[in-house]
């Protein structure tokens, strides 16, 4: 018997306004919802108990992100805020409210491997450590603003995306300077792979830069309709030992594999929407390849190359999405202020 994926509705709620993230942790126990009214919704348990953290406050929350360990949630946007809850206790305690007026709070991370958390300040990128709940560097990238952080997954690394670079800071010595992987100009969006061996760059003049980590010459990838957007690495390694790398540019998808054969590099599958790509993410056990657009649609594609299943529910356009760590479920939010999730059912043919 051969079985293929079948996800149905199984929940759905609604926020006040346009959803700028959905966030499951680390461990699958807690859903994170934010709003571009500035609403923070935390829902816990397999009941997806409802608890409000932040109620709208006319500014938008842009980014949300659940420590290594599940620990903390933090989240930035329009307000210059920086917020932390210690979700340990039996109701989530607001331990910190970093402020920074005047200055868009629109990316941050926390670190994989221990609670140190980064996030982008105009031209600057600071590091706070939940432990001392203090600063403890300051990263200067200075040719532009920070424009995407992503932290490799042994926490050894910190790319910061930016005009004509990705600079790289070795985060056991924060006042080394940073490695640089040179852009034609400027990445709006970095990524490590989850086997810490490549770092990848999607850049505004509609390329894709591509370094393995420790070899001086990377892989410029061209041809794309647009900007790339978004990024996502498959958590799995494909025949060639390399993982597939998805980019989002326009109304395609690109998806990426790394050939065996050194003469030939990567080579490219693409499949489209019929409006702009909002989100992309893999699987986190398999290789299949959710996608998110304007038109309103959740595709789910194997390998990047074969539709499996459409998925709707969105009034107009869906802006995020994110898997559950298990695979299990995948939430979406929509344009419309709709928190849709579907959950995964085992069919046979």
């Amino acid at each position: 018997m051969k079985s293929r994926i079948a996800f149905q509705p199984t929940w759905e709620k609604h926020l006040s306004d346009y959803i700028t993230a959905v966030k499951w942790s680390k461990t699958g126990d807690y859903l994170a919802v934010s709003s571009a009214a500035g609403e923070v919704i935390l829902f816990r348990g397999e009941r997806l108990e409802q608890v409000l953290l932040q109620s709208p406050t006319g500014f938008s929350v842009d980014c949300l992100e659940f420590s290594h360990d599940d620990q903390f949630l933090a989240c930035g946007g329009q307000s210059g805020t920086v917020t932390i809850w210690n979700l340990s206790t039996d109701f989530p305690q607001c331990v910190s409210n970093l402020e920074y007026p005047s200055t868009w709070i629109d990316h941050l991370t926390w670190n994989p491997v221990n609670n140190e958390l980064v996030f982008s300040l105009g031209k600057y990128a600071q590091v706070w450590d939940a432990k001392s709940q203090e600063i403890i560097t300051t990263l200067n990238f200075a040719s532009s603003s920070v424009m995407d952080l992503d932290w490799r997954n042994d926490g050894l690394w910190l790319a910061v995306g930016g005009y004509k670079a990705t600079q790289v800071w070795n985060c056991r010595d924060w006042d080394d300077d940073p490695e640089i992987v040179e852009v034609p100009s400027a990445s709006t969006t970095v990524k490590w792979s989850p086997d810490c061996r490549y770092l990848a760059c999607g850049d505004i003049d509609s390329t894709l830069v591509v370094t393995e980590w420790g070899n001086p010459t990377p892989w410029l990838m061209q041809g794309f309709t647009g900007k790339v957007r978004q990024l996502a690495w498959s958590a799995f390694p494909t025949r060639s030992g390399a993982p597939l790398l998805a980019a989002g540019s326009g109304c395609d998808i690109v998806v990426w594999q790394r050939s065996k054969n050194e003469n030939v590099g990567w080579s490219d599958e693409v499949v489209s929407h019929e409006s702009s790509i909002s989100a992309i993410a893999f699987h986190p056990k398999t290789v299949t390849l959710a996608s998110v657009a304007k038109d309103g649609k959740v595709n789910l594609w194997h390998r990047g190359q074969k539709l499996l299943q459409s998925l709707d529910g969105a009034f107009n356009a869906f802006t995020c999405l994110h898997w559950h760590p298990k695979g299990s479920h995948l939430v979406a939010g929509g344009e419309d202020g709709e928190i849709i999730l579907w959950s995964n059912s085992q069919r046979h043919s």
